[in-house]
């Protein structure tokens, strides 16, 4: 049984997309989705340095363009349906939507772009950022996450927790870090999914009219609670709530552990979250499609991974005959 993940922000690094234009269309693609981001996303993938990525306006609309040139590339739709389950960290939420069919790749290249753009005014409002807290114990380290007046804003699972917050309230916690645990900086310019992000909700429910969402084609989970999405309007919902709450990707892991996950395939910009199943999907095949090279080898891991899956019900348990 196959799962199809895209990654979220920080998982962009400069010129991750210059090997994929050698494939035929895909610059064209990228022209289109260029466009409608309103970016020279082409510059921006194969020779912006990484403060340029790192910015949010840019490394946002960046990822899901690379999500949706490598889906577009494996052409492998015939062999996928409810069974197959898609789920996105963050930003890659918008990206599986899209493969997904929930969102069209207009829509979620509309969708981004808005929400780059508005959650980057509102980080530019305080300084603020995120840290990777890894190891220690759970307890002790939600418990000091919360006494630093900080946020855990991504629950990853495998050990790892991330912490959102102001500039100054991540530096007194990286100076008294919770027992047995690490606490890294990641390379995003704000406190994502926490209440520095309200004003983007706004912006978004404001997008929301110009937007047809649909009823996704293959089984899309949430980042809220790891469920599957019932319908489009109510993934619309989430994706929009999403900005200023946090990221549950633990949850999603252990759905897909419970439904018989046994292939894990990454879009690129890959590696994050195949990492994170690999500590917390024990077992689980995992994939991590990095370049045009892999596109041989993850066709065949998901022939490998969807050969014999009955299609169910949006993981109701329920088989279509």
């Amino acid at each position: 049984m196959l799962a199809i993940v895209c990654p979220g922000q920080g998982s962009q690094t400069p010129g991750f997309l210059s090997p994929w234009l050698e494939v035929p269309g895909v610059a064209e693609h990228l022209g289109l989705l260029s466009d409608i981001a309103q970016l020279d996303l082409l510059s921006h993938g194969t020779v912006s340095d990484e403060e340029t990525i790192k910015d949010t306006a840019v490394a946002q609309p960046l990822i899901v363009a690379a999500g949706l040139l490598a889906a577009r590339a494996l052409t492998v739709d015939e062999a996928l349906d409810l069974s197959t389950v898609v789920a996105g960290h963050s930003v890659g939420e918008i990206t599986a939507s899209a493969v997904s069919g929930a969102l069209t790749e207009n829509d979620a290249m509309n969708f981004v772009r808005e929400r780059a753009n508005a959650m980057a005014r509102a980080a530019a409002q305080t300084p603020t950022g995120m840290s990777a807290v890894l190891g220690g114990d759970p307890d002790e380290v939600l418990a000091a996450i919360e006494a630093a007046g900080l946020t855990p804003a991504n629950a990853n699972g495998g050990g790892q927790t991330v912490a959102a917050g102001t500039l100054e309230q991540l530096q007194a916690f990286a100076a008294n870090p919770p027992a047995k645990a690490r606490v890294i900086p990641l390379k995003v310019a704000g406190a994502f999914h926490t209440e520095h992000m309200a004003p983007a909700v706004s912006a978004l429910e404001n997008l929301r009219p110009q937007l047809k969402p649909a009823m996704p084609a293959l089984t899309l989970l949430s980042n809220y609670d790891g469920e599957p999405v019932v319908g489009g309007e109510e993934n619309l919902d989430s994706l929009i709530a999403q900005v200023s709450r946090p990221v549950r990707w633990d949850k999603c892991m252990e759905k897909m552990l419970s439904v018989g996950i046994t292939g894990l395939l990454e879009l690129p910009p890959a590696g994050t979250l195949a990492g994170l199943a690999k500590r917390g999907m024990k077992g689980v095949a995992t994939m991590s499609l990095k370049s045009p090279e892999d596109l041989d080898a993850a066709r065949a891991f998901i022939a490998e991974h969807t050969e014999q899956t009955p299609v169910t019900n949006s993981m109701s348990g329920e088989s279509e005959k």
